[in-house]
């Protein structure tokens, strides 16, 4: 394995700011690290070992400006990634030499995140050109095409036999997985001319379906048949009134929401909108639970969890006999504006705020108990999830605006150059 370059002088001072500003089959063996103060989190510039470098890309068939979006899928079992590209390809790689299996071609630039279905063998992803894909993953044999209007770049959400997908149109489709055959549809009119770049995608959780909207409404969809489960929650309305009734610029609700379990508190949904902050709102009827009002500009939430662990002898919580390290989560939201934040799920309270270099912020991913994140104009930095410091990071020169995939302690992500990077987090023994 190749350590790769370590970041430059820019990358080196931009990690320097964010520390300073903070408040085959793929293997699983020693993957359990505690995050709370891992091993390496005092071994700046040692953590991240780079596996391969692959030029993907074809740069003669990209248009306009350079970037990748989008995200990269694993497949554990059979060692395999699929990752779509600017260049109008979805690509099969090995995942443990970057190596091609094969590629599919599109009509538009696949700037999505594909989703694989083990059961069927198939990989479903999104294209600009406006169409669903659903292809073999042994060869890349077209299934079916699914034709939904408008570009598709949010993964699909798989419950049963249906799948559900959304388009940057405010269309939610539920379609049969083996058949393409719409199920039902709901749309809204979008709010033209006050949208900012980007959209959400669909999740599901206990038998509906929650959905964001350009135009600042969450709406909740009843998954058999797509019936209201609530009237669609306008969170522009909300915005307007913490900034005192003045209108709204930017009425976006971006995020893909993230249903949650809060135990005794209820199941609730988190969101955020432009301008408005990030909610939680209660599954059962749409109604705000807690909002912060303080992280705007937000495109991205992620959840992080540690389960209960035993204290490792050395850190501040050990106590020879005593109780394990109960359980934690946070929320992590990224925005382009404001940073990232991280918020306590129960209440929405910040546990710690990262500012941000120049350029933007993919959504953090958990990886081997650090958090990966890539940044537009920096690279790739591992930050601790404990105070959002950095451990260690990587810049091939050219920015990543693709959230990294990761499993275990492997991840996987594009450059704006087109160059599918695989890293690996490697803790002191």
């Amino acid at each position: 394995m190749s350590r790769g370059t370590v970041l430059g002088r820019a990358g080196v001072a931009a990690l320097a700011v964010l520390g300073a500003a903070a408040c085959g089959t793929l293997g699983t063996s020693d993957d359990r690290v505690n995050p709370d103060k891992p091993l390496w989190y005092n071994r700046s510039n040692g953590a991240l070992q780079v596996l391969f470098k692959r030029e993907l890309t074809a740069g003669s068939q990209t248009v306009g400006e350079a970037y990748e979006r989008g995200r990269a899928e694993i497949d554990p079992a059979h060692g395999r990634v699929f990752v779509g590209t600017a260049d109008h390809g979805l690509y099969a790689l090995h995942s443990h030499d970057g190596s091609p299996i094969w590629r599919y071609e599109t009509l538009g630039p696949v700037q999505s995140e594909p989703y694989y279905d083990a059961e069927l063998d198939i990989v479903y992803f999104g294209s600009n050109d406006g169409a669903l894909y659903a292809v073999h993953a042994f060869d890349g044999a077209l299934a079916w095409r699914y034709a939904s209007g408008a570009e598709v770049a949010r993964r699909p959400v798989l419950v049963g036999e249906t799948l559900y997908v959304g388009n940057a149109a405010d269309n939610l489709c539920a379609i049969d997985r083996r058949t393409a055959k719409t199920v039902w549809h709901v749309h809204r009119t979008p709010a033209l001319g006050m949208e900012v770049s980007g959209y959400g995608g669909p999740a599901a959780d206990g038998g509906v379906v929650f959905f964001p909207y350009s135009d600042g409404h969450v709406g909740a969809y009843d998954a058999r048949d797509g019936t209201e489960r609530w009237t669609p929650i306008d969170l522009s309305v909300e915005a307007e009134q913490a900034q005192g009734g003045q209108a709204v610029r930017y009425l976006d609700v971006d995020t893909t929401p993230i249903p949650y379990d809060l135990g005794p508190a209820g199941k609730v949904v988190f969101v955020a909108s432009y301008s408005g902050g990030v909610y939680a709102l209660d599954q059962e009827h749409g109604a705000p639970v807690w909002k912060n009002e303080r992280a705007l500009g937000v495109t991205e939430l992620a959840m992080w969890h540690e389960p209960e662990h035993a204290a490792r002898a050395g850190t501040p919580e050990f106590v020879p006999g005593g109780p394990p390290t109960p359980a934690r989560a946070l929320l992590l939201a990224a925005s382009g504006s404001t940073g990232l934040w991280a918020l306590d799920p129960l209440t929405g309270k910040p546990q710690w705020r990262l500012p941000l270099p120049e350029g933007g912020i993919t959504a953090p991913v958990p990886i081997a108990g650090g958090l990966l994140v890539g940044t537009t104009q920096y690279g790739v930095f591992l930050l601790s999830p404990r105070n959002g410091r950095p451990i260690d990071g990587f810049d091939l020169g050219t920015g990543f605006s693709q959230t990294p995939a990761a499993y275990g302690r492997r991840g996987y992500l594009l450059s704006n150059a087109g160059t599918l990077l695989a890293l690996q987090v490697e803790p002191p023994r």
